[in-house]
C-alpha cells in the first residue's frame, strides 16, 4: 500500500488503468484532450499489477480500472470523472493539481 501511495502522490494525475478496458482508454483520451500528460499504470502489462489492484481496494477503488488520482487523492472511476467533467469541474480540479496550466 506504501508503494502505491508513493505512486499516487509523485505526479498530479495518475490513471491505474487495463490495457484491454474500453472505458479506461475513454477516461484516458478525456484527460489527455484537456492537454494533460497522466502518468498511466497499465495493470495487467506492469511487473506486481496484481498487488496494485489489490492495494487500490484499500484505498476504495472499485472496480479498480481505471481509478484516477488528481492531486494525491482518489477522484474515481469512469463514473465520477465523466460525472466530474459534464459538471465542468474537472478542468478547475486539474488545474488546481498543477496539471494544466491553461
Amino acid at each position: 500500500m506504501e508503494r502505491v501511495s508513493r505512486m499516487i502522490s509523485e505526479r498530479p494525475v495518475v490513471i491505474f488503468s487495463k490495457s484491454s478496458c474500453p472505458m479506461c482508454y475513454t477516461i484516458k483520451s478525456l484527460i489527455s484532450d484537456f492537454g494533460v500528460n497522466p502518468t498511466v499504470y497499465e495493470l495487467d502489462e506492469i511487473p506486481r499489477g496484481p498487488e496494485i489492484e489489490q492495494a487500490l481496494t484499500k484505498f476504495g477503488c472499485n472496480p479498480t480500472a481505471p481509478a484516477v488520482f488528481i492531486g494525491g487523492e482518489l477522484v474515481g472511476g469512469e463514473n465520477e470523472v465523466m460525472s466530474l467533467h459534464l459538471q465542468r469541474s474537472l478542468k478547475p480540479m486539474l488545474r488546481r493539481a498543477g496539471a494544466l496550466w491553461v
